[in-house]
């Protein structure tokens, strides 16, 4: 057989894979590319033009734009690189030394936040931060000032929204990358001195490493493509201190009927999040 020939037999089963990629995955986002240069808009209009670059021009001029892109990175920064990441590694390591009855509550506890429909934990964390709610009735009962957490913080209550819904995934990578560090390793370093510090610093960041890499290339897209959080939440709001360019690209194509618009919006969104890939996955390649 020829190397032709059998390089096609190797491809054939995989083939019905590739061709629904290409027409659900590719398609969609090859058509959303053509609208994303054209004007289209929802109502009030018959036919569509090609307008260039001018949707893109529009975004980078307009402030809201420039104010949602500010906020998500915020959001990204606070909830999932730091939040998620380093509360998931902390729930991790301490479930590893906790009794048996610990590790299942705290596991248990930790893991319905994550599989909570997104539009409950929203409502669950309004009626928390909300001005009548849960967080300042415990300041009140601690004789603490109380204030409206969605109106003078949001961009912070969406973010640590976001932390308790989200930190279950981190926390499980990391119990799996910690369970795979040999036990001897650590005991060696007990016996030579090292503290905790020194363990974590020295030894476990590094041996875990390309499991911290995964863990943030993940989190952070899922973080990027938060909306019903969000949106139940403070719809974006007061005003635009919390919307980020989900609820932005959201508010642009439907709201205001400028599907073109959106659709641009949509795209940087989407480079926005190739960025962070690739330098996630520059990082996956360095060995250890």
């Amino acid at each position: 057989m020829s190397d032709a020939r059998r390089s096609l037999a190797r491809a054939l089963p995989v083939a019905p894979a590739v061709v629904l990629l290409l027409l659900f995955l590719a398609g969609p986002i090859a058509y959303c590319a053509y609208i994303a240069f054209t004007d289209l808009q929802l109502t009030g209009q018959a036919h569509s033009s090609f307008v260039g670059f001018a949707n893109f021009r529009t975004a980078f001029g307009d402030e809201a734009f420039i104010n949602a892109v500010w906020l998500t990175l915020v959001f990204t920064v606070v909830s999932s690189l730091v939040g998620q990441n380093t509360l998931g590694l902390a729930l991790a390591s301490l479930m590893q030394r906790a009794s048996k009855p610990i590790r299942t509550l705290t596991g248990g506890i930790v893991i319905t936040a994550w599989v909570l429909p997104e539009v409950v934990a929203g409502f669950l964390l309004y009626a928390f931060f909300r001005k009548e709610g849960t967080l300042n009735a415990i300041l009140g009962a601690l004789h603490l000032p109380s204030q409206n957490w969605l109106y003078t913080l949001p961009i912070l209550a969406v973010s640590f929204a976001n932390v308790w819904r989200g930190t279950a995934f981190s926390m499980l990578v990391y119990s799996a990358a910690l369970n795979e560090i040999p036990k001897e390793i650590t005991e060696a370093a007990e016996m030579d001195g090292a503290g905790g510090p020194r363990r974590l610093w020295h030894i476990t960041l590094p041996m875990i490493r390309r499991s911290i890499g995964t863990n943030l290339m993940l989190n952070t897209l899922q973080t990027l493509s938060v909306f019903g959080l969000i949106w139940v939440m403070t719809r974006g709001g007061p005003g635009n201190k919390s919307q980020t360019l989900p609820l932005f690209m959201y508010e642009q194509a439907f709201q205001n009927s400028m599907i073109g618009y959106g659709t641009a919006v949509a795209l940087l969104l989407l480079l926005v999040g190739s960025l962070f890939s690739v330098m996630y996955m520059r990082l996956l390649r360095t060995e250890v």
